[in-house]
C-alpha cells in the first residue's frame, strides 16, 4: 500500500548544482566534493537536495543542489526549507531533557503521572512506563502508523486517545519498535508542565536561541515560505510532484521543518556539548546520555561491511558506528522530503542532508560519501552501491510477483447485494472509514484517501488506491473483511493493517442526518402498543421516545424515517409517514423483532 500521492509526469533532468557557497577553499577534504555531489543528484535521479558540513564550531561547507521547484527551474540553496520528518524527534526528546534539569520532572518518572490523557490498554503499563520508555521505543508497542497517518487529524487528545486500544505485541523494555505515539506523548508531556504548546517550546527553547531564524513547525509557514522546498517523488525515471502532508496533530513526532544552515547550528549544540555561543542550552549530561545508547534496536553483527557495526537507540537518536567512528544520527521521511542529521561526537563532525525526494536513499549516500572524505577512509562507492542495489531488488521483485502464488478462492460472488456493505464503520484505535457504492463497485474513503474496494472472493475485498482520479490496479497487501451479525446485517469489517498482530475490528456506525424542526415535528405524538402508551417529544433538536417505566431514550436520525435509540444498540424506530403530515404508526425494531405501535393523537 502507498501512502503518498502524486500528480503529474516530470521528466528526468541533468542537474548541476546551484551553490549558495559557504566553504573553506583550501581545507584538502572538501576537494572534489561538489563534482561528487553533483554525481549524486544526477544518478539518484532527485529534484534536489542541500548539506551542511560542520567542523567543530564552524560550518565549512554548505551548499543546495539542484531545484526546490523543478517545473520552474528555482534552485535549491543552503537556505531552502525542507521537511525533516523524524530528525524532529531530538528536538522534542530535548525539551524533556532541558525540564529535568529545571526540575519539573525525573525521566525515569511515570509518564501517566505526567500525562493522565496517555492511557494503555493495561494497568502494568500505565503504572510502570517511564519517560525514558517513551523516548527510547520499548514501551511494547509496534508501531500503528496507519492510525495516524491515514486517520489523520489535528487534535492531539484524540490521538493520543488511540494508545489505549493498541495491544502490545512484546513486554515492557523487551524489545526495541519504532512508535511515533510515543514522541507526541513526550511533546504534550512538555506541553503540560511548560503551559505552551509544543510550538512555543521549540521556537523559544531551541530556534530563537540557536539563531534557527528559518525554521518553522508550521506546514502553513512552509508553504507560504519564498525559498521552500515542493515535495516529489520518483517512478521509475520520472520525478513526480506530490502534495504537503499535514501532520501537525503528530507535530512532536515529525512536523519541524528547516535548511541546511539552520540544521548545522542544530549540530553545534550537540558537538559543544549543549552548548552555543558559549552559552549552554542543553544539560552536558542530557547529551552524554541523549548520545549513548539506552536500548539496543537488534543485531549489530558486521554484515558486508565489516567495520560497520553497532545498532542501539539513545534518546531521540539513533547510535551506530561508521567504520570505526562513533556516530549519532536520525533519519526523517515525510511526504516529499527525506533528511539524515548526524554526528561523531569523538569526530567533532556534523553533516546535514535534506532532499526533496520521498522516500530518499540520497541522505545516506551523501552522508557516508562526506564521511569517508572527513576520515581519510578508503573510498567506498556508496552512489553506486545504490544503483545496484536498486536493479537487484527490481529483479527480485519481479521474479517474486512472477512465481507468487497469488490466494483465490475462485468461482465466489459476494454474499449479498453491495449496498448492504455501505455505511460507515469505525474503530477507536484509528478512525472512521466510509464505504460506498457507485455503479458496480464499492468504495472507501479514510481521511483524503479514497480507494476502491476490489472483490476477491465471498465477502472479501482488497484495496486499491485512488490517485488524481486514476485507480492502482496492482493487488495491495490490505484486505477488507465484511462481517454479518445474527440477523444477516453486515456489523462490522476486519482488516489487517498492524504486522504481526490480531485483525482490527471496524464496527458499523449508523449514518446520521440532520433534520429540521418542521420534519421532526411529523413525528411528535402518542402511540399505542398494545395497551402500552408510547410518547414521541423534541427537546432541542433532538427526538426522544419515552415508554411507561423505562429510561427517556435519545434518538439518532438516520433517515428514511428512522431513528436508533442512542444508549440500545440494536434498536430503532421507523415512523409511516404517507401522506407526508403526520406519521400514522411508529414501528418498534428490535433483535427479538419488530412491533408496530399505531397513533392516539390526530
Amino acid at each position: 500500500m502507498k501512502y503518498t500521492f502524486t500528480l503529474c509526469f516530470l521528466a528526468a533532468i541533468n542537474f548541476t548544482g546551484i551553490a549558495q557557497e559557504h566553504q573553506k577553499p583550501t581545507d584538502v577534504r572538501l576537494q572534489g566534493m561538489d563534482s561528487l555531489l553533483n554525481k549524486i543528484l544526477k544518478d539518484q535521479n532527485v529534484a534536489g537536495f542541500s548539506v551542511a558540513i560542520v567542523d567543530g564550531d564552524q560550518v565549512l561547507y554548505s551548499k543546495g543542489f539542484g531545484y526546490r521547484d523543478l517545473k520552474n527551474k528555482k534552485p535549491v540553496t543552503s537556505n531552502t526549507l525542507f521537511a525533516i520528518g523524524s530528525s524532529t524527534k531530538a528536538f522534542t526528546s530535548g525539551l524533556l531533557g532541558m525540564l529535568q534539569k529545571e526540575g519539573k520532572l525525573s525521566l525515569d518518572g511515570n509518564a501517566v503521572s505526567y500525562l493522565p490523557q496517555l492511557r494503555f490498554s493495561n494497568d502494568n503499563l500505565n503504572n510502570q512506563v517511564t519517560v525514558r520508555d517513551l523516548m527510547t521505543h520499548r514501551t511494547g508497542l509496534s508501531r500503528y502508523d496507519l492510525s495516524w497517518y491515514i486517520f489523520n487529524t489535528s487534535n492531539r487528545d484524540s490521538i493520543i486517545n488511540r494508545v489505549r486500544y493498541m495491544e502490545p505485541n512484546a513486554g515492557l523494555r523487551e524489545k526495541w519498535q519504532y512508535n511515533n505515539y510515543m514522541f507526541l506523548a513526550q511533546g504534550m508531556i512538555a506541553e503540560k508542565l511548560t503551559g505552551k504548546s509544543w510550538e512555543q517550546n521549540i521556537k523559544e527553547r531551541f530556534f530563537l536561541p540557536l539563531d534557527m531564524n528559518r525554521s518553522t513547525t508550521s506546514i502553513v509557514e512552509f508553504e507560504k515560505d519564498a525559498d521552500a522546498s515542493l515535495p516529489y517523488k520518483t517512478e521509475g525515471n520520472e520525478i513526480k510532484k506530490i502534495d504537503y502532508y499535514n501532520i501537525d496533530g503528530m507535530g512532536p513526532a515529525g512536523s519541524i521543518n528547516s535548511s541546511a544552515n539552520d540544521m548545522a547550528n542544530w549540530l553545534k549544540l550537540w558537538i559543544s556539548k549543549g552548548n552555543f555561543k558559549g552559552k549552554e542550552l542543553l544539560p552536558p549530561a542530557y547529551i552524554t546520555e541523549a548520545s549513548s545508547v539506552q536500548m539496543a534496536r537488534g543485531g549489530g553483527l558486521p554484515d558486508e561491511n565489516p567495520d560497520i557495526y553497532m545498532n542501539g537507540y539513545g534518546l531521540g537518536w539513533m547510535i551506530s558506528s561508521y567504520r570505526g567512528h562513533y556516530q549519532v544520527e536520525h533519519g526523517g521521511n515525510i511526504d516529499g522530503f527525506s533528511a539524515s542529521v548526524s554526528f561523531f561526537p569523538s569526530d567533532k563532525l556534523g553533516v546535514v542532508v535534506l532532499t526533496n525526494q520521498n522516500g530518499s536513499e540520497v541522505p545516506e549516500i551523501v552522508l557516508n560519501s562526506i564521511a569517508d572524505r572527513f576520515f581519510k577512509l578508503k573510498t567506498i562507492d556508496w552512489n553506486g552501491k545504490a544503483i545496484q542495489a536498486r536493479e537487484n531488488s527490481k529483479k527480485k521483485e519481479a521474479l517474486a510477483k512472477k512465481s507468487a502464488v497469488v490466494k483465490e478462492i475462485l468461482n465466489t460472488k459476494p454474499s449479498r447485494p453491495l449496498k448492504e456493505y455501505t455505511g460507515l464503520f469505525a474503530n477507536p484505535g484509528y478512525g472512521q472509514m466510509d464505504v460506498t457504492v457507485k455503479n458496480d463497485s464499492l468504495f472507501a474513503q479514510m481521511g483524503k484517501y479514497s480507494f476502491w474496494l476490489k472483490h476477491n472472493y465471498y465477502d472479501v475485498f482488497n484495496l486499491r488506491q485512488i490517485e488524481d482520479g486514476k485507480t492502482d490496479t496492482s493487488k495491495s497487501n490490505i484486505n477488507l473483511n465484511f462481517i454479518g451479525d445474527l440477523d444477516g446485517k453486515i456489523s462490522s469489517l476486519s482488516s489487517s493493517l498492524e504486522p504481526g498482530m490480531k485483525p482490527t475490528i471496524f464496527t458499523a456506525t449508523p449514518r446520521l442526518v440532520n433534520l429540521d424542526l418542521k420534519t421532526l415535528e411529523q413525528y411528535v405524538g402518542t402511540y399505542m402498543l398494545g395497551t402500552v402508551k408510547t410518547t414521541v417529544s423534541i427537546k432541542g433538536n433532538t427526538l426522544y421516545v419515552y415508554v411507561p417505566g423505562q429510561p427517556e431514550y435519545e434518538t439518532l436520525a438516520l433517515g428514511d424515517h428512522t431513528f436508533k435509540l442512542k444508549a440500545l444498540n440494536g434498536f430503532s424506530v421507523k415512523f409511516d409517514v404517507k401522506d407526508r403530515k403526520k406519521a400514522e404508526s411508529m414501528l418498534f425494531i428490535q433483535p427479538n423483532g419488530s412491533f408496530k405501535a399505531m397513533r392516539k393523537d390526530n
